[in-house]
C-alpha cells in the first residue's frame, strides 16, 4: 500500500499552529520510554485495532506514524488505513531522522504531563518539604495530614505512614472536611514529583486556608532518605456535607474560569459527537465507581489527576478539544485549568444533574467489525490442553497481565514480534491465541497465521471466558516467547527499585524544563 511521508518540519508546523496531529509512535512501550518526540504518544502497532476508534475518533484527522526504522509505522499507516483514516503519513527515517533534523527527544513515559509539572514548579515555586521534614512531622504528632494523589492500587501498594488516599482531582473536593482546622498543615504526595506538584498547587490556587507544601520527591525521595514506607494501606477520603461541596465548586470555578476554562451546554455537545471538522474527547472525571452507577452516553471514564498526568494516553491528537463531565463541577474545573495551561482546548459541561447520567456500568471501547476468525470454546480448549500435547496456547495480552494470571501452559508473546516469537514458541500443529478479553486474539489471528503452517484459533471471550468458568489458572512470568517491551519498568514503581534509578529519575525530572525550552512546541503557561 502507498503511504506518503512527512518530515519534521510537517509535524513541527502543525505543534507550533495548534493544529490538530496525531504523532503516533508505534513500537512498544519500552523502546518508546527509551527517546521520542515531545508530542510522539504512544500507540503500539500489537494494539492498533483496540485502541484507534475510541483515541482517533475522527476519520480524517492527520496521523503520522512514527518507529525507529522497524517498519512498524509503515504497517501501522497500512492498518489504520484499512479502518477507514483518510490521511495517513509515515514520519521518514524515524526517530533518527527526527534528531537529525534538530529535534528534541525525550525519556521515559507521559513526559508531556510530566514536563507541565516541571514547568509548573518553576514559575510558581510551589512550596515542598524533604522526607526527612516531613517524617519529623509525623513522629512528632503534629497537626498534619498526609494525602496520597496517586491511584488507589498504586497507594495500596506503598504509601507514606498515616497517608491517605485523595486521587487529584479529588483534592479540592474532599480536603476542607479532612482537614477542618485551618491550622492544619497538608502534605501532597506521589510516587515522584509530578502529581505532588500540580496538587499542592491545586489547593493553593483554589485558596484553600491551610499551608500546603508537596512532599519533595515523593515516595521516592522518601526510600532514598532510607525511610520505611507502609504497604497494603486503605485509608481513603470519605463523602462530603453538601455545604463543604457547594464551597469546593465556587473555588474550582473560579480556578477553571482564570485558567480559561470553557463552559458548553448538554445539549450543545451533540454535533461534536460526529467529529465532524474538530477531533472531541468527552471524558467524566470523577471516580470509576461513580462513572459506574451513572454516566452520560459516549463519555470515557479518566479519573481527573490521571488525566491531567497521562493525558496522550487517552488524548494523543495534540490540538483536539476535550470536553469534562462531573455533576459537582469540581473534580471537572479542576483538572480542566490544568489541560488549559497545558493548551488543550478544554470545556466543561455546565448544569450537569445525576438525572442525566442514564448510561450504567464499565466504559466499552468502540471496535472494528471483528473478523471472521475460527474460534474454540472454553470447554473444548480446556479438553485440548489435557490432552494434546500438540495444541499451544499463546498469550497475547499485556506482559502484566498475563503475570497476574494466565491459562496454564500458555506462552506469552507480543502480536508485534510475533515472528521472531515463532522461534522460542514449541512446534505445534495447532496454536489457540488468547488474551484478557479475547479482542485482541481476533485481530491478531489472520496476520499470525500467514507466519505459520499449524491451525491457528482463538479461544472465544479469552481469559476472562476461561477464569469465569472456573478454570485454573497460573501466575508469574514463565514461558515468555517476547521479551516484555510492552511496559517500560518506572523506576517509581514497586518496593524492590534500585535507589540509583530512582535518584537518575528525579535527576531527569530536573532537566525537563531545560528540554522544553530546547523543544519549543509546548504552548504550556502558568496561572
Amino acid at each position: 500500500m502507498l503511504i506518503k511521508k512527512q518530515d519534521y518540519a510537517f509535524v513541527r508546523n502543525k505543534l507550533l499552529k495548534k493544529e490538530e496531529i496525531a504523532l503516533l509512535d508505534v513500537r512498544e512501550e519500552d523502546p518508546h520510554a527509551q527517546e521520542h518526540p515531545l508530542f510522539a504518544a504512544n500507540f503500539p502497532l500489537s494494539r492498533i485495532e483496540v485502541d484507534a476508534f475510541s483515541k482517533l475518533p475522527r476519520k480524517d484527522v492527520p496521523i503520522v506514524t512514527l518507529d525507529d526504522g522497524e517498519g512498524y509505522a509503515q504497517l501501522a499507516a497500512e492498518r489504520l488505513s484499512e479502518l477507514g483514516y483518510l490521511d495517513v503519513s509515515v514520519f521518514e527515517g524515524g526517530v533518527k531522522a527526527w534528531k537529525a533534523a534538530g529535534g528534541e527527544v525525550f525519556k521515559d513515559v507521559n513526559v508531556p504531563s510530566k514536563s507541565f509539572g516541571e514547568f509548573v514548579e518553576s514559575k510558581r515555586h510551589t512550596p515542598s518539604l524533604s522526607a526527612q521534614e516531613v517524617k519529623k512531622l509525623i513522629d512528632a504528632k503534629e497537626d498534619v495530614v498526609v494525602v496520597d494523589v496517586r491511584r488507589f492500587d498504586e497507594y495500596q501498594t506503598m504509601s507514606i505512614p498515616t497517608g491517605i488516599s485523595v486521587p487529584g482531582a479529588e483534592l479540592v473536593l474532599r480536603v476542607p472536611e479532612l482537614a477542618p482546622n485551618p491550622k492544619t498543615k497538608i502534605i501532597v504526595n506521589c510516587a515522584g514529583r509530578t502529581r505532588s506538584i500540580i496538587g499542592t498547587q491545586s489547593l493553593i490556587n483554589a485558596g484553600i486556608p491551610n499551608e500546603v507544601n508537596a512532599l519533595r520527591n515523593g515516595t521516592i525521595g522518601w526510600t532514598l532518605a532510607g525511610q520505611e514506607l507502609d504497604k497494603g494501606q486503605s485509608r481513603r477520603f470519605k463523602e462530603v456535607s453538601e455545604s463543604t461541596a457547594l464551597e469546593a465548586a465556587e473555588r474550582a470555578r473560579s480556578v477553571a474560569d482564570r485558567a480559561g476554562v470553557k463552559r458548553i451546554k448538554l445539549t450543545d455537545i451533540e454535533q461534536w459527537k460526529s467529529q465532524a471538522e474538530r477531533t472531541t474527547y468527552f471524558f467524566d472525571t470523577r471516580t470509576p465507581e461513580e462513572y459506574e452507577a451513572g454516566h452520560l452516553p459516549g463519555f470515557r471514564s479518566t479519573p481527573g489527576g490521571q488525566l491531567v498526568q497521562e493525558t496522550e494516553m487517552v488524548a494523543p491528537v495534540r490540538g483536539a478539544r476535550i470536553v469534562l463531565a462531573d455533576p459537582s463541577g469540581v473534580r471537572a474545573n479542576m483538572p480542566a485549568s490544568w489541560l488549559a495551561q497545558m493548551a488543550w482546548d478544554v470545556y466543561v459541561i455546565d448544569d450537569l444533574k445525576t438525572s442525566d447520567l442514564t448510561e450504567k456500568g464499565a466504559w466499552v471501547a468502540p471496535l472494528p467489525a471483528t473478523p471472521d476468525i475460527q474460534t474454540v470454546d472454553v470447554k473444548t480448549a480446556a479438553t485440548w490442553l489435557q490432552n494434546d500435547s500438540t495444541t499451544i496456547f499463546v498469550d497475547l495480552s499485556t506482559h502484566a497481565n498475563y503475570v497476574k494470571g494466565h491459562i496454564p501452559g500458555s506462552w506469552f508473546a507480543l502480536r508485534s514480534q510475533f515472528s521472531k516469537a515463532l522461534e522460542k514458541l514449541p512446534k505445534a500443529n495447532r496454536y489457540v491465541l488468547t488474551s484478557t478479553t479475547g479482542e485482541l486474539a481476533l485481530f491478531a489471528a489472520q496476520e499470525i497465521q500467514g507466519l505459520t503452517t499449524a491451525e491457528v484459533l482463538v479461544l472465544s471471550g479469552g481469559n476472562k471466558a476461561w477464569i469465569d468458568a472456573g478454570l485454573e489458572i497460573e501466575k508469574g512470568p514463565i514461558h515468555l516467547a517476547s521479551p516484555p517491551l510492552d511496559r517500560y519498568k518506572r523506576p517509581y514503581e514497586g518496593t524492590s527499585v534500585d535507589p540509583a534509578a530512582m535518584q537518575a529519575y528525579l535527576d531527569w525530572e530536573f532537566g525537563l524544563v531545560e528540554q522544553l525550552g530546547k523543544d519549543g512546541t509546548h504552548h504550556f503557561w502558568v496561572l
